[in-house]
């Protein structure tokens, strides 16, 4: 009899727990960036696994209305470096997509090309957005620690032509996954 009891508590304490969301497997403070380093918080991100890839919850604000490419990047630094000209540059110090299969190619988060390309972010006329996107390629949060999430100024066409990278452009914002 205890033991019955005991098996039923459980199974309706883990049924009562089912429709609790599940807290974020990783949260990432998005700020400013420019060539002069790291600046004021723009939001965060919230990183989580699902069955679909990973689930990115994008909230910042601040930023210029329009579409940016988001990607992340191969380290876990925002602070701006010297480019190949050596000009002081926005988040350089995260380096370039992350790409662990060397495909040397920007295919957007459906593609084959980098495993960075994450999905385009729309931002509204206030500055401001709000929404949950998925990494299909991305299948776990633990492995996208230690690397840099980077928001675009602009858009991303998901191509190398006729822009390198999907036409993104600088670097505006930035956040390490920790």
């Amino acid at each position: 009899m205890r033991r019955t009891l005991t098996s039923v508590f459980a199974a309706t304490a883990l049924t009562a727990c089912a429709g609790v969301a599940a807290p974020p497997s990783a949260v990432v403070s998005m700020r400013d960036v420019s060539a002069a380093g790291v600046g004021a918080g723009i939001g965060e991100i919230s990183l989580a696994n699902s069955g679909a890839g990973v689930r990115l919850h994008v909230k910042v604000h601040g930023l210029p209305p329009g579409d940016h490419g988001m990607h992340l990047h191969a380290n876990g630094s925002c602070e701006a470096a010297a480019n190949s000209s050596g000009q002081m540059t926005a988040a350089a110090a995260a380096g370039g997509h992350f790409d662990p299969m060397q495909t040397g190619h920007h295919a957007g988060p459906m593609g084959d090309g980098h495993l960075g390309d994450l999905p385009l972010l729309h931002v509204g006329a206030d500055g401001a957005a709000d929404v949950t996107l998925v990494a299909p390629r991305l299948h776990s949060v633990d492995a996208l620690r230690g690397h840099a999430i980077v928001i675009h100024a602009n858009g991303d066409n998901y191509s190398d032509t006729p822009a390198p990278l999907g036409g993104g452009g600088a670097r505006i914002a930035c956040g390490v996954v920790r």
